[in-house]
């Protein structure tokens, strides 16, 4: 089995038991790369992204966006954005990453900063 099939799978079942749950709530969502990491919260049901973080952007200060610190960063930034635009109940959506690491330091800030889920 290949291995981004496999992944592809794991974010589809994540999904579907993230929208059981939502009830009506926004999703934040989640993307790892190599050297980054973003964080999205959104409105699945008028399609539109509500704030965003991510390491790439030229006002978070991070040496290298590819670790816990930096995922920790981001977490705190998307919880002030999410705060000032009035949302503080999320569903979050790990996507078909294993919560753990950046991951989980990005949700834990996240939560730290202020949004429930």
């Amino acid at each position: 089995m290949a291995n981004g099939n496999s992944f592809e799978r794991r974010r589809a079942r994540v999904r579907r038991s993230i929208q059981k749950v939502a009830n009506g709530r926004p999703r934040l969502s989640v993307f790892r790369s190599s050297k980054q990491i973003y964080a999205q919260i959104i409105d699945d049901s008028k399609g539109v992204t509500l704030a965003s973080a991510s390491t790439i952007e030229k006002d978070v200060k991070v040496e290298y966006g590819g670790n816990k610190d930096a995922a920790a960063v981001v977490g705190k930034l998307i919880a002030e954005r999410a705060i000032a635009a009035g949302i503080k109940e999320v569903v979050f959506d790990r996507g078909g990453y294993i919560y753990h690491g950046r991951v989980k330091a990005l949700a834990d800030a996240a939560r730290e900063g202020g949004l429930n889920f």
